[in-house]
């Protein structure tokens, strides 16, 4: 029995941070003062507050340590866990107290927070099942297979309300009752989990994978029995060493303890599990260009009907769910359906899971019930925008999604209220953007990465979103004409209506959505030759103010092409026919002399 347990975030935020070297510091020096039987170090998974890395917790005090630096740790280890003296220059701010540290369920990022998916991330060791087993891990599957019937168990999803968090929203028993029901007869049926996330700037499913690998197996296993499978595979990202590293070694440790295949619990039920990986393309997000992928084709999507739980994976019925949507069946198995839907809003039930990042200051993995208002969520959880600045917009859903703007930043986030003002849950990125942000340019970011990761199959999606992104240049360049302005719009919606999978028929989402809310910013960039934003650079004019310059020829010396001339102690000036526009000058100005206009 240890008296003290460290737990140090072991996802890939705070590893690319160094902090397996400093769980390797600091296991040295527990050993070196003695106290390697008293102290135990746990490398766990993200804990959420990405932003603060790298991060341990000190227990039983729950002492929080934020930005620790390996040099750090013969401090930590010497004042607090030999001395009990905690290091307060390394905790949390927020929960420093007069007297006291606060628990950190009393901070702004986390009171708010519900944790449902991200239950046991942070919190136990995810290579070691044992650990999971200690929190009522496979108790869900061991009740299922020894309490329940098939169809119990997909009465259960169907009445918890479950929807897929992978974006599009589907009912996730109906969509299990549609496996089991259209073809009884077939000889093989499958189960498949989506960890491929490719939307910039989320990490929901990989934040799991690392941190819980255990709650997917055992989910994927129960859907397993639910629909008659045998066979289930993850099609996961390579790009996600850590999370393809830890799933392996949890996949191991099922086998060996009897969770996976052969009558499990002394049942009849058999079930076996297998990573699959995929080469970091978007387009195998959609349902059936993934299980082409996993078939060892060029993953291009099909045409559907018929739809997988007819004919999936091979052919066969097969239940397609991402890694959010599997880690809430135990739980929702085990504390029942009136104890989920007491959660969230009518129609959307539960938790979502968000990444949130962009202008916040909080960034990092939170998950809230649904209903949780967006204002709530940039402003008290994200803790608002940095350096005073105004919020402008937050995108959802990725590259399939919308921008929301300020007028709606009270919208209480569910499927429904999002897809209502033009946006889309997706799979749960959050970005948020504030005045210094062109949202012409963030239509056309979001749209060049569609226009690469198109797959090429359908016209309306491999020309329509080249023509689409060409038309956003024209505008950002300043060579547009009101007349694109219309143009652009009506191609979006061509695009949408003709494209053969979600990809090409969410990827004018953006556009959309900033031109139905920010139409200003788009007249601005074709009418007055101007980005508001002062972002695109064809449309920028820098210039010296002369009462503020001092003459200290720093611009001068920086600018690549000799644009700016001046003496000493005399104020410069750029000569705009050789300017490129670069910045250089400005960042190198120490008296705020330089403006882009």
């Amino acid at each position: 029995m240890y008296r003290s347990q460290v737990l140090i975030c072991g996802g890939t935020g705070c590893t690319s941070s160094g902090s397996m070297k400093i769980a390797d510091k600091l296991e040295e020096e527990i050993a070196k003062n003695g106290l390697a039987d008293e102290v135990k170090v746990v490398r766990t998974g993200c804990f959420g507050l990405c932003a603060l890395g790298p991060i341990m917790i000190v227990y039983p005090e729950g002492t929080f340590y934020s930005t620790v630096n390996i040099d750090d740790i013969p401090e930590i280890v010497e004042e607090h866990l030999l001395k009990g003296r905690i290091v307060t220059r390394l905790v949390y701010d927020e929960t420093v107290a007069q007297n006291e540290i606060k628990s950190l369920n009393e901070t702004n990022f986390y009171k708010k927070q519900k944790r449902v998916a991200l239950r046991n991330c942070g919190v136990i060791n995810p290579e070691n099942i044992e650990e999971y087993i200690g929190v009522d891990g496979y108790q869900a599957l061991y009740k299922v297979l020894k309490e329940m019937t098939p169809d119990d168990v997909i009465k259960t999803i169907l009445d918890s309300g479950l929807r897929g968090r992978g974006g599009g929203g589907f009912p996730t028993g109906k969509k299990w009752q549609l496996a089991k029901d259209l073809v009884k007869d077939a000889d093989q049926k499958y189960v498949c989990c989506n960890a491929d996330e490719g939307d910039p700037g989320a990490f929901m499913d990989r934040s799991i994978l690392e941190g819980d690998p255990h709650a997917l197996i055992e989910a994927m296993a129960i859907a397993g029995y639910a629909i008659g499978a045998t066979q289930g595979y993850v099609y996961v990202r390579a790009e996600y060493p850590i999370a393809v590293n830890r799933l392996q070694i949890a996949i191991d440790q099922a086998k060996e303890y009897g969770m996976l295949g052969d009558n499990i619990f002394d049942t009849d039920f058999s079930f076996n599990l297998e990573i699959r990986l995929g080469a970091g393309a978007f387009v195998c997000g959609e349902e059936t260009a993934l299980m082409t992928s996993i078939e060892g084709n060029r993953g291009e999507p099909r045409p559907r009907p018929p739809f997988p739980a007819e004919s999936g994976l091979f052919r066969k019925p097969t239940v397609l769910n991402n890694v959010e949507t599997y880690a809430n069946i135990p739980q929702i198995i085990l504390k029942g359906v009136e104890w989920f839907t007491s959660m969230g809003t009518e129609r959307s039930k539960g938790t979502k899971v968000f990444a949130l990042g962009g202008k916040i200051n909080n960034t990092g993995l939170v998950e809230i019930p649904m209903g949780t208002t967006l204002r709530e969520v940039v402003y008290e959880i994200g803790g608002g925008i940095p350096n005073g600045k105004k919020f402008k917009a937050a995108q959802t859903g990725g590259p399939s999604g919308g921008c929301i703007p300020t007028e709606l930043i009270d919208v209480e986030i569910d499927y429904d209220n999002l897809i209502a003002i033009g946006s889309m849950m997706g799979s749960g990125g959050l970005i948020v953007m504030d005045e210094d942000n062109c949202m012409v340019d963030i239509a056309k970011f979001f749209l060049e990465f569609t226009v690469d990761e198109s797959c090429g199959k359908c016209t309306p999606c491999r020309i329509g979103t080249k023509r689409l992104y060409e038309m956003l240049e024209k505008v950002t360049s300043g060579n547009a004409t009101l007349e694109d302005i219309d143009k652009m719009e009506k191609l979006c919606y061509y695009i949408k209506n003709n494209s053969l999978c979600g990809l090409g028929q969410t990827a004018p989402n953006p556009v959309l959505s900033t031109l139905k809310y920010f139409k200003d910013e788009y007249l601005a960039h074709v009418v007055d030759k101007k980005c508001p934003a002062g972002v695109c650079q064809d449309l920028l004019t820098y210039k010296i103010v002369e009462d503020k310059c001092k003459g200290c020829t720093a611009c001068a010396r920086a600018c690549p092409v000799g644009a700016i001339s001046g003496t000493v102690k005399q104020p410069h000036v750029i000569d705009t026919s050789k300017c490129i526009k670069c910045g250089a000058c400005m960042s190198k100005c120490k008296f705020a002399a330089i403006i882009k206009e």
